[in-house]
């Protein structure tokens, strides 16, 4: 494995199953996974997102994956490099300080490689494939391999947004979507205005003419409050919840990939599955509670924040007639657009996007372009 072995001072492995040494030429005719990460970002949840992918990929793709953690030597980093490598079934390198820093380096110009975590996929005679397949991985799993551009751009034609967003993610969702039901989320990490919302979208479910499920999606970088806010519903019994915390890290993470993969060099009004994104994206970004629909099986949605969602159910609860989830979109829709004050701010951080970025951004609720920033932020809790 010539690639590898340009990478490191080294010639043997650790096996993450058996934390034994393997000789790097065990490598050879596999396909390969490069796991290149700082210790301080590469995320519980990353890790798990692998382990759940690792076995498929190792016995039917004949598919290894191979950590190289990039190192600060200006901090102790043994006990963290330890921790890690415990909780990785995979191929680790011994010693990380045999990865030289000139190749280091070569890795942040010819990788975009900075601190997130990366996945380099390089085919069994060594060629790069792909500078970073993390984004495929999580939106279709192990589907995507060999994790060529072709790959990618074929799963893109076979998909729809809201599958693509809740499989292998929510079995409730998807049954929801097959039934043909109106469809909301809602997100946000306000409980008053959560409270007053559900209290809302119940009193419309209650209409045996409305089929509404709703499910709670929480907020992204917000884990410790979206927790609080999930045990909040669960107890009251207001609504569906995404299974746990790591399934809505995965929505979330997904919502990104899709940027990931689409938004360079294209423009994102023009795409309907990144025009859904987008619309999420800057409901998150704001500090308000807000909700989407869509009915079942339908791409149109419908989408409000604050006390605009709150009142387009009071508006949906006087529907009388019978009406298809897409009437009921159409409906919120138009209540939405007679009723909207016209004032805005909309944020959007695009994230995990390397090396590029759009020249333009169209405001999801006016149309207009958007003014660019670079936005920095830390959301740890």
């Amino acid at each position: 494995m010539e690639v590898l072995i340009a990478l490191i001072d080294a010639k043997d492995l650790v096996t993450g199953e058996t934390k034994t040494k393997d000789q790097i030429d065990v490598l050879n005719k596999k396909h390969v996974l490069l796991l290149i990460s700082s210790l301080d970002y590469l995320s519980e949840e990353e890790i798990l997102v692998l382990n759940q992918m690792y076995g498929e990929l190792k016995a039917s793709k004949e598919c290894r994956i191979v950590w190289l953690p990039i190192l600060d030597k200006s901090v102790d980093w043994q006990s963290e490099f330890e921790n890690l490598q415990e909780k990785m079934p995979w191929y680790t390198v011994q010693d990380p300080t045999m990865i030289r820093p000139a190749v280091v380096k070569n890795i942040q110009k010819v990788w975009k490689f900075s601190t997130k975590a990366i996945l380099v996929a390089v085919d069994p005679q060594g060629r790069i494939l792909n500078r970073n397949v993390f984004h495929m991985l999580k939106m279709w799993g192990t589907s995507a391999f060999p994790f060529t551009a072709e790959r990618e751009a074929a799963l893109w034609k076979e998909s729809t947004w809201n599958k693509l967003l809740f499989g292998r993610i929510d079995a409730t969702i998807l049954q929801w979507i097959e039934e043909d039901r109106l469809v909301c989320l809602y997100g946000g990490v306000d409980k008053e205005w959560i409270t007053e919302f559900t209290n809302s979208a119940k009193a419309v479910a209650s209409n045996p003419k409305i089929k509404l499920g709703m499910a709670y999606v929480g907020k992204k970088n917000a884990k410790k409050r979206a927790e609080a806010v999930s045990s909040s519903i669960s107890k009251d019994d207001s609504s569906h919840i995404l299974i746990d915390t790591n399934a809505m890290w995965s929505f979330w993470a997904r919502l990104g990939s899709i940027f990931y993969s689409k938004l360079p060099g294209m423009s994102p009004e023009d795409d309907n599955i990144m025009r859904k994104a987008m619309a999420l994206h800057n409901f998150d970004g704001s500090e308000q509670g807000w909700a989407i629909f869509w009915g079942g099986k339908t791409q149109e949605i419908a989408g409000a924040k604050g006390k605009e969602a709150i009142d387009s159910m009071e508006d949906l609860r006087k529907l009388q007639d019978d009406a298809s989830p897409e009437d009921i979109i159409g409906r919120l829709n138009n209540y939405l657009q007679q009723n909207h004050k016209g004032k805005h701010c909309n944020r959007v951080v695009i994230p995990c996007v390397s090396g590029e970025i759009p020249r333009r951004l169209a405001c999801a609720d006016c149309g207009h372009d958007m003014e660019k920033f670079f936005m920095y932020c830390c959301c740890a809790e």
